[in-house]
């Protein structure tokens, strides 16, 4: 299936780019340092690009399936920022890097979720509404979960984490929709391409992110790389577990899996690095490596468990990658 061919390739490279972008923002920090303004701008681009994949049935299916949708939603918003509060007091993290931690847990889940969900053997369509709806409703509740569970340390101005969001998700992500939907043939021909421009722009904010916090990396590396892992796995874990307890079926409990475990990352380094410092963004980077790794692999884990009558999707338009 050239669907499911693009996805392997797609969930292979995306991680060794990330990593590479990672070594050279660490190794010519004075590179990329002075490029920080711009990574609103660059998480933009991606939000274009997820608009631009989003058609009108991905609405309709929240509309079918109001319940697994919205336990998708609650799972997502609950579980990662619980779990990275919980993670950043029980590791005594630095303030920044424990804000930054919560930030990743706070964010709207991640465009890549989609893909893991269908090479998982998931239902697509619930990972895509989850991923969208709550992508829709970040300026709202993003802000709101950091301040209550990071304003403890640090100060959190959370007006301003709104417009933040409002500016470099919502208006990019509707801006697309609108340009899909006037535009269908033109953005036919450039949606294939649409996955690796998201990721050629991902790795560019975590080569800004990580030259920011080079400085700090060899002392701080270790223990941010336990938080994210830990972060990561709970969601994962914790994410198939709701679905279970909601009574979903298997496909769907794989997609709310990923959706919970998975976040945008891309989003978590933007807002770190505009309300924080460069060290708070240090998480959402490392992040944005590991939960594409992970999550290929519990992926292919899961699809060599699928049952030989259990349908796969037909198809799935690739969402960008997320961060």
């Amino acid at each position: 299936m050239i669907e499911e061919r693009r996805a392997k390739v797609a969930v292979t490279v995306f991680p060794l780019l990330v990593i590479a972008a990672g070594i050279l923002g660490f190794l010519w920090p004075g590179g990329f340092t002075p490029m920080a303004p711009a990574v609103p701008y660059l998480l933009g681009v991606i939000m274009f690009c997820m608009g631009l994949t989003l058609t009108p049935p991905d609405f309709a299916s929240v509309v079918r399936r109001p319940w697994a949708v919205g336990l998708g939603i609650l799972a997502h918003y609950v579980i990662m920022p619980g779990a990275g509060w919980l993670i950043a007091v029980a590791l005594h993290l630095d303030p920044a890097l424990a804000a930054g931690v919560i930030l990743v847990g706070c964010a709207p889940s991640g465009t890549a979720s989609n893909v893991m969900a269908f090479l998982a053997k998931g239902d697509v369509a619930l990972s895509v509404a989850v991923a969208t709806v709550s992508t829709l409703i970040a300026p709202l509740v993003t802000p709101a979960l950091v301040l209550l569970l990071a304003g403890s340390f640090l100060n959190i101005d959370a007006g301003a984490m709104v417009l933040d969001i409002v500016k470099t998700v919502l208006i990019p992500v509707i801006a697309g929709l609108l340009v899909r939907l006037f535009l269908k043939k033109l953005v036919a021909k450039v949606l294939p391409a649409l996955p690796w421009i998201s990721a050629l722009v991902i790795a560019f904010i975590v080569a800004i992110v990580v030259a920011g916090s080079a400085s700090k990396i060899a002392s701080a590396a270790g223990v941010v790389f336990l938080a994210v892992v830990l972060h990561n796995a709970f969601g994962l874990g914790l994410g198939y577990l709701a679905g279970k307890l909601g009574g979903l079926d298997v496909r769907a409990r794989r997609a709310l899996a990923f959706e919970v475990g998975m976040q945008n990352s891309g989003l978590a380094s933007s807002l770190a690095t505009a309300h924080f410092s460069p060290l708070a963004a240090l998480p959402a980077a490392i992040f944005s490596v590991w939960h594409n790794v992970s999550g290929a692999i519990v992926a292919a884990f899961m699809a060599r468990r699928a049952e030989p009558s259990e349908p796969s999707p037909a198809s799935v338009e690739a969402q960008g990658a997320s961060a």
